[in-house]
């Protein structure tokens, strides 16, 4: 058995499936060559070339912006934000905006900033996005009459600004079921950045693998995954949708 996830610019069924079987999945690949699987798991994420086998659904802008920056070697640098943040999360949200800053490993303190705007804001602001400066001063104004211990977040972080609008996949995303293809991870249940996805995508990996080893063919387990999968992310997604509008309101809410 080949169980494969794939970058694929094209799949092709080599042969249709009798009854009860499961087809042999050629992948095509970028580079001319080609992979033959009786499994093609699409675990490529929120633009995965493997989710069209299954589903017409593409990531939709949300209307919610991150924009992400960081601090290196804080408890030394940055010994104030560092005792602010803990060893944890900060978040700070008004007015329909929010900052977060999560501690992560040897030292760093990754930060984003979050909105409401059209996806292309920096034309509207004429801010290009890698002038740090220009974005810089376009969030400090954003964010004036803020704490200026909030505001050393957008003053003195390390590098520049990384702009990362928020996509999402419809909610509930389903598909019918195609012998020897499942999806995982973002490519199935794209959501929200509040806490699920990643945690979702170990869970999905899990209860695939653990399938695959109780039935007693691929597409039973498949079957059994999918189950399992797809409601649950469903509930998650709509759950996700529902702390991103807590945490960054609809502007005519």
């Amino acid at each position: 058995m080949a169980v494969l996830s794939w970058h694929a610019p094209d799949l092709l069924a080599t042969h249709p499936p009798s009854q009860g079987d499961t087809p042999t999945w050629r992948l095509l690949l970028d580079d001319g060559t080609t992979e033959d699987a009786d499994l093609v798991v699409g675990a490529d994420g929120a633009w995965s070339r493997i989710r069209p086998a299954l589903s017409d659904a593409t990531p939709a802008y949300t209307g919610v912006t991150f924009i992400e920056t960081g601090f290196e070697d804080c408890d030394t640098r940055h010994p104030d934000l560092a005792r602010i943040v803990g060893n944890g999360t900060l978040l700070a949200t008004a007015d329909g905006k929010a900052l977060l800053a999560q501690r992560n490993g040897n030292g760093y303190i990754r930060v984003h900033v979050a909105f409401r705007a059209p996806r292309d804001w920096q034309v509207a602001a004429d801010v290009a996005p890698d002038d740090t400066a220009a974005v810089r001063a376009h969030l400090l104004k954003m964010f004036d009459g803020w704490d200026e211990n909030l505001r050393y977040l957008l003053r003195h972080h390390d590098g520049g600004f990384v702009n990362r609008p928020v996509f999402v996949l419809p909610a509930p995303h389903t598909w019918e079921h195609v012998p020897g293809i499942t999806l995982l991870g973002d490519a199935a249940h794209l959501m929200p950045p509040v806490g699920l996805g990643a945690n979702l995508a170990m869970l999905d990996g899990t209860d695939l693998a653990h399938a695959l080893l109780a039935e007693s063919s691929i597409d039973g387990a498949v079957r059994a995954y999918e189950h399992l999968m797809l409601p649950r992310s469903a509930q998650a997604a709509q759950d996700c949708a529902e702390a991103l509008d807590n945490l960054i309101p609809p502007t005519d809410s």
